[in-house]
């Protein structure tokens, strides 16, 4: 169950905050450690002023040394402090980078899907690329400040030495970070279009890949090729756009940094020749013009870092933020239970009624592919309760009244294309590994051929989409998983299209008996299975036009007849 505060609404300012506000320890630790760093890469060019200007005047071995000695404090001090600095902060950016990513992949696996109005492709996009650049705030922030420790730092030495130094580094450093930020918001609006588009082209790449059998039977690949070459050339131009964009903005920076640069070493120059600061302290004011380079660089690049976090964070949002695409109740069905559908209309569904008993093996013969597809769709709960008309009703509950938890746990849909996983024959036929009805699967699906092929059995690898499986041993193992789960209700669709009518009456049998006192709905126009039902439903044009046995429909039904038997 989510808490409340997994619930509110995050847009992506709220998003950075709450990444903010729970690394606000680690932060303040990279900071002090990080200022010290930056504090200490000033102090290496205001000390070589000092030493410059008291072994001048004292031109002493003991002074000499001292001035050694503190170097050697001052670069040591830079050394470890951001050798622990940064580890701390990019410690808490990949774990708080790990977390969103947690919570992104928590609201795609989440039972109600949200209504984000994104492909799959996308949410994977947003879940790794999005994700670590919402993180880099936990970095941003510390080397932001302990930049602008450096720029004061100098600015406040400078100005101990003439007050026109000090002045024309504040005054510098607000200008420049004035234009940048005028910058900074196009490279905002521009990174946001780039990740739409990579998102959009990651989602056709794997919808291609989902499909790239079928395409390739019928000859399809070439245009899927170009359709995604023209997605993935609009992401090419957009990324040249925010390229063009983010060089333009980093060598204005880099220009006006050095004009800044320039400004204090010649205005420290004519300071020296007229006589109103010491060598001295013109070796330092030479020094820091060169230093201040650094932190000015990485002062002026963190405005661009904010924009694309804060646009990585919105589109989180997108995610995180979208409602379920239904309301669920909070009841639960009665164990057992029989199915009913009482007078549903959706798509090419209407007015479609009739009941399954509690325990009853009953088959659909559907005379239209869309009609099954819509009607295991509404089972499946993948088409909310409100998108359509009339009712489902599992031990008398309607459907919109349940959890979806509960109706997960008590009627299982298993699609005809059901997904195969990187893993093993053990873990795709039970995903949780506490069914206790494996082996009675593996046995009622005919997958035991598949498992005596392989010395390891059960526990032999099987790749991404089941890639090294043929169709038969995929569609086979799915129904494996379905018949594992040993689900109160069974709803099957089409799962023998892809066996050998030998294997197909075997299954249909293995069935039928596995499933013996347990509600089992089939979805199919195969005869086998057909027979093996307690009944069979007809579904034509959106209703149900005839009920009986199959063979009393073959011999009496002539539509019937034609649509089924092979």
């Amino acid at each position: 169950m989510k808490t409340p505060d997994a619930q509110r609404p995050r847009p992506g300012s709220d998003i950075l905050k709450t990444a903010l506000r729970r690394n606000i320890g680690a932060m303040a630790g990279g900071t002090v450690l990080m200022g010290l760093y930056q504090a200490g890469e000033t102090a290496f060019p205001i000390a070589l002023g000092l030493i410059v200007e008291h072994t001048m005047q004292d031109r002493s071995p003991g002074a000499l040394a001292l001035s050694i000695g503190v170097l050697a404090v001052i670069i040591t001090t830079v050394s470890l402090s951001w050798r622990f600095g940064m580890r701390i902060l990019q410690k808490a950016n990949t774990t708080e980078a790990h977390r969103w990513r947690v919570r992104v992949a928590d609201c795609g696996l989440e039972p109600v899907a949200r209504d984000a109005g994104l492909k799959s492709g996308e949410v994977l996009t947003i879940a790794t690329e999005d994700a670590d650049q919402t993180a880099d705030i936990i970095e941003v922030v510390p080397l932001l400040i302990s930049s602008l420790v450096a720029v004061l730092v100098a600015a406040v030495a400078l100005g101990l030495a003439d007050i026109r130094l000090g002045l024309l580094v504040i005054v510098g450093t607000a200008l420049i970070l004035s234009v940048l930020s005028v910058m900074s918001k196009r490279i905002g609006s521009s990174t946001r279009e780039q990740q739409a588009r990579v998102a959009r082209a990651g989602a056709k790449v794997a919808d291609l890949i989902t499909g790239l059998r079928p395409l390739h039977g019928f000859g399809g690949n070439h245009a899927a090729f170009r359709s995604y070459r023209r997605v993935s050339t609009e992401a090419k131009h957009q990324a040249i756009t925010v390229a063009g964009v983010n060089g333009a903005y980093a060598g204005t920076a880099m220009a006006l940094n050095a004009a800044l640069a320039a400004a204090v070493t010649l205005t420290a120059g004519r300071l020296a020749f007229e006589g109103r600061i010491t060598v001295g302290e013109l070796v330092m004011a030479v020094g820091l013009a060169q230093f201040i380079m650094e932190p000015l660089k990485l002062f002026s690049d963190m405005p661009k870092y904010v924009m694309m976090a804060r646009a990585s964070a919105e589109r989180m949002a997108l995610v995180l933020t979208a409602p379920p695409v239904a309301t669920p109740g909070p009841e639960r069905p009665a164990a057992g239970g029989d199915l009913e559908i009482d007078c549903v209309r959706y798509g090419a569904l209407r007015d479609l009624k009739f009941q399954v008993p509690a325990g009853e093996f009953v088959a659909i013969a559907v005379y239209q592919p869309r009609a099954a597809a819509d009607l295991a769709a509404i089972l499946a709960v993948r088409v909310p309760p409100h998108a359509y008309e009339g009712a489902v009703r599992i031990s008398g509950e309607e459907l919109a009244a349940l959890s979806i938890e509960a109706v997960r746990e008590h009627m299982l849909v298993n699609p005809y294309d059901g997904e195969i996983f990187a893993g093993t024959l053990r873990s795709n036929i039970d995903p949780s590994g506490t069914s206790r009805t494996v082996e009675a699967a593996v046995e009622a699906s005919m997958l035991t051929d598949v498992v005596a092929l392989h010395r390891e059995g059960l526990d032999h690898g099987v790749r991404d989409r089941g890639a090294n499986l043929s169709g038969g041993q995929r569609q086979r193992l799915s129904l494996a998983r379905a018949l594992a789960a040993d689900s109160d209700i069974l709803v099957l669709h089409d799962p023998t299209t892809a066996v050998d009518a030998v294997t197909e009456q075997i299954v249909a049998r293995n069935i039928a008996e596995l499933r013996r006192g347990r509600t089992t709905v089939v979805i199919t126009s195969s005869p086998a299975l057909l027979d093996a039902a307690d009944r069979v439903l007809v579904l034509d044009d959106g209703v149900i036009t005839a009920e009986d046995t199959h063979r009393n429909l073959l011999a009496g039904d002539e539509n019937y007849c034609l649509a089924v038997a092979r």
